[in-house]
């Protein structure tokens, strides 16, 4: 039975469908970069509110927009299926929890049709405009926090005349509208994993403006809100068997279903410019201040996703769980979240860490999930130094140790070196590969070549703690392979 509108009515009763009149429900949101963890993780939000109290969620129904050439498929699927998808949680028991969300209600492609997706972003009805474009799609260098001006499709987008096609351009032409139409300009909400999300976003959409015309830009300053946020939800890339599992046991047909965790966390402050769903309602953790939230997934999460990946990837594992269901290696992460990330983090209200630790292993251990080594060693530059060079610094400043973290650091040097320990070739997945291969290679004749990178690591090489611990770390790579590394690693005394 192919997933549409038309079918809900025949789905089997364990698949949970919206009740709610989807017709009846206005687009108060717009969102750039429908994949799959938007898809688990904010549309499943705004379904929850639907449900429960839809004559105030009614409001907020979403229009999502696809910029990349890629996202016409997206596109494709969301036309055939009345916006609708699947979503599966899968229980470390083999259990599924499954539903289908009905929160996205439309869905544009602007490379077809860049006017309609100004003229949405410009509408009335649209109050908040969210992302989750990942790490790199804001723009900016990790070092210095400066805006790319000389990005070619940000360029195309600057030139006089021209027609969007960047979010930036997209975005900041629609606000260009709005403030000449007289109306308030949206609330630009990231969910993208980055530290301060929100004063990212600012940063680079103003910039972009500023470039364009600085009285949009000012305009922007003084009257927009761009709300921090802290998202979660391992969610992996849909699998052909998901597909499949979804035939077998609901008799469904979904060309691109979403299968994740259980877990999610949503912590999200309260800025908004025209006002907001009731997200609260549904589970989000609405706050005045994000940070110390953040600073906990992106240190103790994500931080952890790339403490795993390439010593695990280099150890012969291509699952998630096979890493963490090693006992050596959830004893590395776990002394990597004791040791060196957790006295970087502010206290977290409402949390247990001790608890919030344990809780990651077990989610990281899910074999249901099924999430790919390979995924996480992917797009390295962006999120390295984002998520863990910030917890090596905060120990250079502070004298903690920084051992592990400059392991994970080598680890990811080793890694981009593109050969295993076997000596078959990896598939190195980063948008700096071309610069990044040759240098990981030319380690042996300079150990210290890979970190030289300063628009990456900053002056980290010029740290002779980080250093050592780094070549030690390295040297071990490449002498005694991966799991000897962490085997030494772990038997050292706490702190070391």
């Amino acid at each position: 039975m192919k997933l549409s509108a038309a079918s809900l009515d025949r789905l089997p009763d364990d698949v949970d469908v919206p009740r709610y009149d989807r017709s009846a429900i206005t687009t108060g949101i717009v969102h750039f970069g429908v994949g799959g963890f938007h898809r688990a993780h904010q549309a499943m939000y705004v379904d929850r509110l639907l449900r429960s109290d839809f004559e105030s969620a009614s409001r907020w129904g979403i229009c999502g927009v696809g910029v990349l050439p890629g996202d016409r498929r997206m596109k494709d699927v969301m036309d055939a299926q009345d916006c609708l998808y699947t979503l599966a949680l899968r229980h470390a028991d083999g259990s599924w929890d499954t539903s289908v969300i009905g929160s996205i209600v439309e869905y544009l492609f602007a490379p077809d049709d860049p006017e309609a997706v100004v003229e949405k972003l410009a509408h009335p009805d649209t109050r908040i405009v969210s992302l989750t474009v990942t790490e790199g799609g804001y723009n900016f260098s990790a070092t210095t926090g400066e805006f790319d001006a000389e990005n070619s499709l940000i360029r195309a987008d600057l030139a006089a005349g021209a027609v969007p096609s960047t979010t930036f351009g997209l975005v900041c032409e629609a606000l260009a509208r709005r403030k000449e139409r007289g109306l308030a300009p949206f609330t630009i909400m990231s969910c993208d994993n980055i530290e301060g999300n929100g004063h990212i976003a600012r940063s680079t959409f103003t910039a972009f403006a500023r470039l364009k015309d600085p009285a949009l830009a000012q305009w922007i300053t003084d009257h927009a809100q761009f709300p921090n946020s802290m998202v979660d939800r391992i969610t992996p890339v849909t699998t052909p068997d998901v597909v499949d599992e979804l035939a077998t046991r609901y008799d469904l047909e979904d060309a691109w279903p979403v299968a994740a965790e259980p877990f999610t966390q949503w912590a999200l402050e309260d800025s908004f410019t025209l006002g907001r769903p009731a997200f609260e309602d549904a589970g989000v953790q609405v706050v005045d201040d994000v940070t110390p939230y953040e600073l906990m997934k992106l240190r103790l999460l994500n931080a952890s996703h790339q403490a795993l990946c390439y010593v695990g990837y280099l150890s012969g594992y291509r699952l998630v769980h096979d890493v963490t269901q090693d006992p050596l290696f959830a004893r590395f992460l776990l002394r990597y979240m004791d040791e060196e990330a957790t006295p970087t983090l502010q206290p977290v209200p409402g949390i247990d860490l001790a608890d919030y630790k344990r809780t990651l292993i077990e989610r990281f251990s899910n074999p249901e999930i099924r999430d790919t080594v390979a995924r996480l060693c992917a797009e390295s530059s962006d999120r390295i130094p984002k998520w863990l060079v910030p917890v090596v610094r905060a120990n250079l400043d502070s004298g903690g140790p920084v051992a592990l973290s400059a392991a994970v650091i080598a680890s990811w040097a080793r890694y981009a070196e593109g050969v295993d320990e076997q000596g078959e070739p990896i598939d190195i997945v980063d948008r700096l590969k071309d610069s990044l291969v040759p240098v990981a290679r030319s380690q042996h004749e300079d150990p210290l070549a890979f970190v030289r990178n300063r628009d990456l690591f900053g002056d980290l090489v010029d740290d002779e703690r980080f250093t050592t611990a780094y070549l030690d770390a390295l040297g071990g790579f490449h002498s005694r392979g991966a799991r000897a590394v962490v085997e030494e690693l772990v038997g050292r005394p706490a702190r070391a």
